[in-house]
């Protein structure tokens, strides 16, 4: 069977919540060909093939009928297209000769095999008309206000009559839909049909005699389906659609947190398995939990490796005392699907190009068929717990598609989506073979939010390449960012956007720091008596710290700047024995083989450097290939004269942030950090010393201006930057990003 519908005020019209009804239909059903047949040009028609909530067409008939091409290639049906071909003037000629006509204004917009104006009230149509019938062209009006020119006998109906004839489906099991006379061709084909609620008064009154038309109450898509109830052919479809249940119990507080880590972890402790807090010092999950301190209701969706039993985990409270109304909800996968979903394709096909390393994207299209797959385990899972009109809040690239499968299954819902990661621009971005299906998917989120405005703006950089929109309001960024003194800078950001008359939020919401964290290791008897020790070492010794942190990754540029530390060394000598590099790196998630290369290449240059300039006092680089615990990690914030932060790119660094807070709370102002300016915490942080990792004299450079700072200017420093990184901390983060949630 058939739908043929006309797109804007029958198709894409109507209420919310009966256009996903329709489309979820149409999905669902096998035997099912959609036809687009549209007034627009195919140019405007392509970006609704991008958005995932609505279901890609079979057929486009597009130009008012002049174009025809299969829905999922954009190839030309043939022989139809050409017979039109064929009988198309010269639209240039035929433009000047319209030009003599007041009141006709061109349409700027796309249009093949047809002409396209505005009519004014008064215009001689007779003219036109004259003109039309000397090139052998037809003319269409509608609303009083649309006039196009077409070859002579084509026009919606036409073209679809021929479509129909060339796949041999009968009549009574087509049906055509639309709204104004610029349908009414579509309508005299002898199909069924139906004029939906609020079209044109000309149209109904025109169909009015015509016992194939049924003319509907409801506007839009609803209209659509209320056709299809009432004909025989279609009625039948109704029993297979279901929806998803939704809870009835009603929230306005409910907040669904859908992020690939639970907030805690497992271990098996005499054959019990017992949860404890992350070891990891990751401030986010604490900043997450403290939203739900208050009582508020809420779920909290993450993934586990499966139990050996295979038994599914059951929801469970988090923490009855400190979060009463939290649940966890997890989703078992195996740890096939896990290496596959995330240390597989997310790291080699996303990673890279999010950072812009695209030599190093690999790009797997059964890999991406699987993260499809785990993307709708999270959206059925969160459609299956989330109460009616709760925020859901979806964090990280590896959940890009979740919005695509659960805005169709919960229109109810209000979506945010974080990006913990850069954003590149549309020359980049682009580069991935599913972008469109990705940006589709966004789309459907009520706020998007990114850590700086350098992101947002290269998110809608990359919008233009994919939908028409319209930005509905910007803002100046220099209130917390800065702007032109810095790679990363913007001068404004947009704010609202407006695509296919929804509104969609963005933001720049930097992550902060933990605070409470660092302020409780710092009350360790331990972190005390070790930074007072390693203090008095260091000035016995008369040597300089100088601290890198950052976990093993091409991005983070460790190789850059160990030879730029090697090239320092020996450009000047006279810091030799008087500066030590602490370098901590992290190492990777196991089973990541990506980054064995650059392990094995750093190991080598580290090597080569102490092996050159050690001597038996001192160790130019001390090198730890390990996960510290936090509370070491701050120890060395605590004794470092400088912290030396150099990524090729990050999307933010809080080692850098986490540098400052330490000093502050310290209370100690002498210090100093350096930090690359492709880290998105550069345009936070003005009073960094900043430089390009890409440029070894810069590193040098940045780095010989630290050392030689004098305190006075160290200390201004670092406490105007801790008033800042105090301010905006993680806290501050949490709260800002559900209260922009809660305004979209």
């Amino acid at each position: 069977m058939i739908l043929a519908t006309d797109l804007d005020g029958t198709f894409l019209g109507g209420e919310m919540n009966q256009r996903m009804e329709l489309y979820r239909l149409i999905k669902e059903v096998k035997d099912f060909t959609l036809v687009f047949v549209t007034g627009r040009g195919l140019e405007t028609v392509i970006p609704l093939l991008n958005d995932p909530l609505i279901p890609t067409p079979d057929y486009i008939i597009a130009d008012v009928g002049a174009t025809i091409v299969n829905g999922h290639t954009l190839d030309k049906i043939e022989p139809i297209q050409s017979e039109i071909e064929r009988n198309w003037t010269e639209v240039f000629d035929l433009r000047q000769a319209l030009a003599t006509i007041e009141g006709i204004e061109p349409q700027e917009v796309p249009q093949q095999r047809r002409s396209s104006f505005y009519y004014s009230n008064g215009v001689d149509l007779t003219k036109v008309m004259d003109i039309a019938e000397k090139k052998n062209l037809d003319v269409i009006t509608s609303v009083d206000k649309y006039l196009d020119l077409l070859p002579k006998g084509v026009n919606k109906g036409s073209t679809l009559r021929k479509l129909i004839n060339m796949l041999g489906v009968a009549d009574e099991r087509v049906l055509v839909a639309g709204d104004t006379m610029n349908d009414l061709a579509m309508f005299q084909i002898g199909c069924k049909g139906v004029v939906v609620g609020a079209s044109e008064a000309a149209l109904f009154d025109t169909t009015a005699k015509n016992q194939d038309v049924y003319h509907a109450k409801q506007p839009g898509a609803g209209g659509i389906l209320e056709a299809m109830q009432r004909l025989d052919s279609f009625r039948k479809l109704f029993p297979a659609n279901k929806t998803a249940k939704v809870k009835r119990k009603a929230t306005k507080n409910q907040l669904v947190i859908v992020y690939h880590r639970l907030p805690y972890e497992k271990s098996m402790i005499k054959g019990q398995s017992v949860r404890h807090a992350p070891k990891s010092p990751n401030g986010i999950i604490p900043s997450l939990l403290g939203l739900f301190e208050n009582g508020r209701a809420g779920i909290w969706i993450g993934e586990e490796a499966q139990q050996k039993d295979g038994k599914e985990v059951g929801n469970q409270l988090i923490d009855a005392q400190k979060y009463p109304k939290l649940w966890s909800s997890t989703i078992s996968l195996s740890k096939k699907d896990i290496d596959q979903f995330y240390r597989v394709f997310s790291k080699e096909a996303f990673w890279p190009t999010i950072f812009s390393f695209v030599d190093k994207a690999r790009f797997n299209h059964e890999d991406w068929n699987h993260y499809l797959r785990i993307n709708k385990i999270f959206a059925d899972r969160v459609a299956k717990e989330a109460d009616h009109g709760a925020f859901v809040w979806i964090h990280e690239y590896n959940l890009w598609m979740v919005p695509a499968y659960l805005k169709p299954l919960r229109p109810d819902l209000k979506i945010g989506f974080f990006h913990h990661t850069s954003f590149p621009g549309a020359d980049v971005f682009n580069i991935l073979p599913w972008r469109r299906e990705i940006i589709g998917s966004l789309l459907l989120c009520d706020f998007i939010s990114f850590h700086i405005p350098r992101y947002v703006e290269n998110f809608v950089d990359v919008l233009r390449s994919h939908v028409p929109f319209r930005v509905v309001k910007t803002i100046n960024a220099a209130k917390q960012f800065l702007t032109y003194s810095c790679a990363l800078g913007v001068e404004s950001m947009t704010k609202i956007i407006e695509v296919e008359g929804r509104k969609i939020r963005l933001g720049a919401q930097p992550v902060g720091v933990n605070m409470a964290s660092i302020k409780r290791a710092l009350t360790f008897p331990k972190v005390k008596q070790h930074i007072q020790r390693m203090q008095v070492a260091k000035h016995k010794k008369d040597i300089k710290t100088i601290l890198s942190i950052e976990r093993l990754d091409y991005v983070k540029g460790p190789l850059e700047k160990i030879k730029a530390f090697g090239e320092f060394l020996e450009d000047y000598p006279e810091y030799r024995e008087k500066v030590a590099l602490i370098n901590i790196c992290t190492p990777p998630s196991q089973g990541m083989k990506i980054y064995d290369q650059v392990r094995d290449e750093l190991n080598q240059a580290i090597g080569e450097i102490n092996g050159k300039y050690a001597t038996m006092d001192w160790l130019p680089i001390q090198y730890f290939y390990r996960s510290l615990p936090f509370d070491e990690v701050v120890t060395y914030y605590g004794i470092s004269d400088i912290a030396w932060i150099t990524p090729l790119r990050d999307g933010l660094n809080l080692v850098a942030k986490e540098y400052i807070a330490t000093k502050g709370l310290l209370n100690d102002f002498s210090g100093a950090l350096v930090l690359s300016e492709f880290a998105g915490a550069s345009v936070e942080l003005p009073y960094a010393i900043l430089t390009n990792p890409y440029d070894r004299k810069s590193m040098i450079e940045s780095l010989l201006k630290a050392l030689m700072m004098d305190e006075q200017e160290q200390a201004i420093r670092i406490q105007r930057s801790f008033e800042a990184v105090s301010h905006f901390d993680v806290e501050y983060w949490g709260k800002d990003f559900v209260q922009e949630l809660e305004k979209s």
